[in-house]
């Protein structure tokens, strides 16, 4: 038995030939593990899809075949090549339609539609109608039929799935927007609102009462118009029933349904009469959700802005507005914001009010011409003024002004009130240790209370003083006893 070369060749160079067979082993395993990768990186679609897809191909070679023997006996395609070449026409039409229906499907989906296949799905439909005439041509009624149903017509079905159902199935709330889908719809809900089934979330039981309710409502309206017509005393009977079936005597919802159809049927007449204004005359125009927003923004941008961008963007219309006013203009732009979340973006503190820069020197009228009788005047000296604690403005230097000084020396000198002790744990505040006379705070205080003298412990804690002076300032503004 001869040997073939290259087995010979291998038997006498074994390590040459044992190298070349590892090499080619290798080469097929990585070409091998290469096409395992590149399978396994495919997205593949739904099995249902890849299951009408397999359903599709095996239709449209069932097709073919009709194709095959229609070509041959009534095209007179006698020639092998050339009828294997031009009977797969149509089938290699319908897979291109379909294929470019799917991708304009692909193309014009949206969230809300499923995208519409265009002139390809027509193409498809009317290619599988023309393939269906080769079936009766070569097979008759019933085999033709067969053909027909299980050919092209099955080919069309399943490739429209196949190209079609996986938008569907990543979306399945949305809607096709081709036009027999379209028409499909708009049949189905005209059917279904004539056959009183258009209103959802409802009961067998309770379309059963509508009916009737419905129907009570027509016979009561034909016996009033024919109260004693040959056919009264059916129509009373079916009247009757109706309103058993209706399950108004036990409902009162139901009854009230039958009462306000029976009277808006009965009462219809004054639909002509009826008083009604007139549409093209004073109608006013309705004002917009929100007001004008500063500066040109948008409402809908600006209700998407930061809440502090939409303070400083209100503050900028609104120079001249108040933290409250801000605030307020932003809830009506549709941006609910607080006072103290305006103070914080406009850094505006705790003030109220603008502060007002105090004077550098106060002026100190004359004493010669103020100085009642019985007053010893004293030296004059110049001592560090107390800065008046305003919450937005503290003054940075200490300020000095002249000071006169006065001791009044009653001839019968009337005693007083006792002062309040000072606590004994008690530190005097350094600025207390050197008050001038009169207390500058005093003045300050009068404005802020006016008559509604506080106690003692408020005023230490709002002007951090001791105990003495708080007193001397109380008695000052009017709070003895």
């Amino acid at each position: 038995m001869p040997t073939h070369p290259l087995i010979t060749w291998a038997v006498d160079h074994p390590w040459p030939a044992a190298g070349i067979a590892t090499a080619a082993l290798a080469v097929l395993g990585a070409a091998l593990w290469a096409t395992i990768r590149a399978v396994r990186s495919i997205t593949w679609p739904p099995g249902s899809v890849l299951t009408a897809g397999a359903g599709a191909i095996v239709c449209t070679i069932y097709s073919g075949d009709t194709s095959w023997r229609f070509a041959g006996e009534r095209l007179g395609m006698v020639d092998s090549t050339e009828r294997a070449l031009m009977f797969g026409a149509g089938e290699l039409a319908l897979l291109a339609c379909a294929v470019m229906a799917r991708a304009n499907k692909a193309a014009t989906a949206t969230e809300s539609t499923a995208g519409s296949a265009g002139v390809p799905g027509v193409l498809v439909w009317v290619i599988t109608g023309v393939q269906v005439i080769p079936c009766y041509a070569t097979s008759g009624i019933v085999g033709g039929t067969v053909r027909a149903v299980i050919g092209p017509i099955l080919a069309g079905l399943l490739w429209h799935l196949a190209m079609g159902l996986e938008i569907r199935v990543a979306r399945p709330e949305a809607l096709s927007t081709g036009l027999p889908a379209v028409i499909g719809r708009e049949l189905r809900e005209r059917l279904l609102s004539r056959l009183g089934l258009a209103t959802r979330d409802r009961t067998a039981e309770q379309i059963t009462r509508d009916r009737a309710t419905a129907r009570a409502v027509h016979l009561a309206a034909v016996l009033e118009l024919h109260p004693k017509g040959r056919l009264a005393g059916y129509r009373r009977r079916r009247l009757a029933a109706a309103v058993a079936r209706s399950g108004a005597g036990t409902n009162g919802e139901q009854r009230h349904r039958l009462l306000q159809q029976l009277a808006a049927r009965r009462t219809s007449g004054q639909l002509a009469t009826v008083p009604l204004a007139s549409p093209w005359a004073g109608t006013p125009v309705p004002g917009e959700a929100y007001p004008r927003t500063p500066l040109g923004v948008a409402g809908a941008q600006l209700r998407a802005m930061d809440p502090l961008a939409v303070v400083h963007l209100v503050r900028a219309a609104h120079p001249e507005g108040t933290p409250a006013e801000v605030a307020a203009l932003c809830t009506e732009y549709g941006v609910p914001v607080s006072e103290t979340q305006v103070r914080i973006a406009l850094r505006a503190g705790n003030s109220l009010y603008p502060p007002s820069a105090p004077a550098l020197v106060r002026p100190v009228p004359d004493p010669i011409s103020v100085v009642p009788d019985g007053v010893r005047l004293l030296p004059v000296t110049c001592r560090p003024s107390v800065p008046r604690p305003t919450p937005a403005v503290a003054a940075a230097h200490t300020r000095t002004r002249p000071v006169v000084t006065a001791e009044y020396v009653p001839e019968d000198p009337v005693p007083g009130p006792a002062p309040v002790p000072d606590d004994p744990d008690e530190e005097v505040p350094e600025g207390d240790r050197n008050v001038p006379d009169p207390d500058p705070l005093i003045e300050h205080a009068r404005a802020e209370y006016g008559t509604d003298v506080p106690g003692i412990r408020p005023l230490r804690a709002r002007y951090g003083i001791g105990q003495a002076r708080a007193q001397h300032i109380r008695d000052a503004l009017g709070g003895k006893k």
